[in-house]
């Protein structure tokens, strides 16, 4: 009988020590997203917070991430139902993140006070368009436009130049265009909107009707766009965030980019899932990525910091320095006047982006080839 208690009592102080060492954790060792952005971020992203929590608490963490795109990866998370299998969701729309907090499926940010309030609610006119969730459910990350990525040699020999969205519609572009959907991209989804908002709804399916005539290519994915261009199976990719078009450059192809009038500038929410297997790691994550360290990391990869306090720069030859010289000499947002057209309230309504989606498909896609041929 002694022997059972004594048994028993080493049981309970073997139990106890555990669970006390994993309360004491500062945070878990594995951290999972289910994301948008291409690996050309969020790898060295992962790779680099991986680094700062051995630093900072001497532990290793698991990192990986679920590449879908957002509408996907929307649909993802509604079918987890709050058992998600990824901690985090990170790119495209705020208006999406919006739908998910309704449904409860998203756990409120914690990041210090001091670094809430350093990110600006809103950024642009005459539309402000939010950088973070007011009910703290999202937060932005980084600063990013959708614009248009062109083949310098391809567009000197068919004697085009682009500087905005209405050059797209030269006639000697036909065929020389590559879009992805907007059901399979937000980036698309959200350019879409722009020229919807733009020019209102039935000029707005006019002049993507006139972009259809001239596109080559529907992609399978977003990041596919920038990639045919490169290659210089395309002369121009349409509605291509800045990160893409910039990882072609640091990948050796002469590519050049255009932020063309009110093109839509997302934020990339990145929210908590409810439920998530690894919160305490997930909450770390977004601190460490709004840092200055993390801020300085994705300055070197073709986005823009998403608060006035810092800048992309860096010593001659950086990447910094390629990214200001890509996107014609800027560094901030914050030292622009940035317009913006894009409504939340107006694209975010769930019935919108399904019937924005739908119109595109049947109009767009399914008559493609006709389209073609008229024009």
């Amino acid at each position: 009988m002694r022997k059972v208690r004594i048994l028993t009592v080493l049981i309970s102080a073997l139990i106890f020590c555990c669970w006390g060492s994993v309360q004491a954790q500062p945070i878990e060792n594995e951290l999972y997203l289910i994301t948008p952005v291409s690996k050309d971020v969020h790898d060295p992203v992962l790779k680099a917070f991986d680094e700062y929590a051995r630093k900072k608490w001497n532990i290793q963490v698991k990192t990986s991430a679920i590449p879908k795109g957002t509408p996907v990866a929307y649909g993802q998370i509604l079918e987890w139902k709050g058992n998600p299998q990824a901690d985090i969701f990170w790119g495209g729309e705020g208006t999406l993140f919006d739908d998910l907090a309704a449904q409860g499926l998203l756990e409120k940010i914690q990041l210090p006070q001091k670094t809430w309030d350093e990110i600006p609610a809103s950024i642009g006119k005459p539309v402000p368009l939010p950088l973070k969730d007011p009910k703290g459910f999202w937060v932005g990350t980084m600063l990013e436009p959708y614009g248009i990525i062109y083949q310098p040699k391809l567009l000197k020999r068919l004697g085009v130049e682009i500087k905005d969205w209405d050059d797209l519609l030269n006639p000697k572009l036909k065929g020389q265009i590559a879009q992805c959907t907007p059901d399979r991209s937000s980036s698309s989804h959200a350019t879409i909107e722009v020229i919807l908002q733009t020019h209102g709804w039935d000029k707005g399916w006019a002049w993507l009707t006139r972009l259809a005539a001239n596109t080559g290519i529907f992609t399978a994915r977003s990041r596919d766009v920038p990639s045919v261009v490169a290659k210089g199976e395309f002369a121009v990719g349409f509605g291509v965030p800045s990160y893409m078009a910039f990882a072609e450059v640091l990948g050796g192809y002469d590519v050049m980019y255009v932020y063309p009038t009110n093109a839509y500038l997302t934020p990339e929410p990145m929210a908590v899932l409810k439920g998530a297997p690894h919160p305490r790691a997930a909450h770390a994550f977004i601190e460490f990525l709004v840092s200055e360290e993390g801020q300085k990391l994705v300055s070197q990869l073709g986005v823009y910091p998403i608060t006035a306090k810092y800048k992309v720069q860096g010593p001659p030859g950086s990447n910094q320095e390629k990214a200001v010289a890509f996107t014609g000499g800027m560094r901030s947002f914050f030292d622009i006047p940035v317009g913006n057209v894009y409504d939340v309230k107006l694209a975010g309504e769930k019935k919108r982006i399904e019937e924005v989606n739908a119109y595109f498909r049947k109009e767009i896609t399914e008559k493609h080839k006709d389209i073609v041929k008229e024009k």
